[in-house]
C-alpha cells in the first residue's frame, strides 16, 4: 500500500483515474490532477512547500519530487513524463515535457512547453529551458531543436503511461 501522509494537517490529493504504486510515497501539500501515475519507489514530498501536478503526468520509478522551504514550490504541468530516478526540485515544468532518466532539475528552473531534458542532465538553479529544444549535459545546455517525431512523442507518451497503469487496475 502506498505511503500517503499528511503534513501539518494537509493531505495529498489526486484526481480521477490515477495510479499510485504500492510502494510510492506522497506526503503533505501535493495536489495531482486526473489520469496521473506515480510509479514504484517514487517520492512526492510536499512537506516544506507545495507541489502541484497537472493532468496526464507520469512520475516514473524512483523519481523524487520535492521543493525548498519558503523559497521554491514545485509546479508541474499537464502531459509531463518524469523519467526513472529523476530529481525535480522547486522548479516549474510546463506542459508536454520529458525529463529523462536520472536528470536533475533545480530550484526556480523553468522548463517551457515541448522541452526534452536528456537522461543524466543537470538543469541548474534559475535556468530557463526554451520551448522546442533538447537540453543535455552537466550543466544542461541547449543542444538542438526537437524534431517533429520528438514533439509527437511528447504528445503521446502520457497516453502510453495511462495504458500501462491500467494494467495494474485489472
Amino acid at each position: 500500500m502506498p505511503v500517503i501522509l499528511p503534513v501539518k494537517n494537509i493531505n495529498p490529493t489526486w484526481g480521477k483515474n490515477c495510479f499510485i504504486a504500492p510502494n510510492a510515497t506522497l506526503v503533505g501539500d501535493v495536489v495531482m490532477g486526473d489520469d496521473c501515475s506515480v510509479w514504484f519507489n517514487a517520492v512526492i514530498r510536499g512537506d516544506v512547500h507545495y507541489i502541484k501536478i497537472g493532468n496526464k503526468t507520469n512520475i516514473q520509478d524512483g523519481a523524487v519530487i520535492h521543493c525548498t522551504y519558503n523559497y521554491a514550490p514545485t509546479n508541474i504541468g499537464d502531459c509531463v513524463s518524469i523519467g526513472h530516478n529523476a530529481l525535480v526540485h522547486g522548479c516549474t515544468v510546463k506542459n508536454n515535457v520529458l525529463i529523462g532518466m536520472g536528470a536533475i532539475v533545480m530550484d526556480h528552473a523553468i522548463l517551457e512547453e515541448f522541452v526534452i531534458i536528456a537522461a543524466g542532465a543537470v538543469v541548474l538553479e534559475k535556468t530557463i529551458c526554451e520551448s522546442g529544444f533538447l537540453y543535455a549535459g552537466i550543466p544542461a545546455k541547449k543542444i538542438k531543436p526537437i524534431t517533429a517525431e520528438q514533439r509527437e512523442m511528447l504528445a503521446t507518451l502520457p497516453d502510453r503511461y495511462i495504458m500501462y497503469s491500467g494494467w495494474f487496475k485489472e
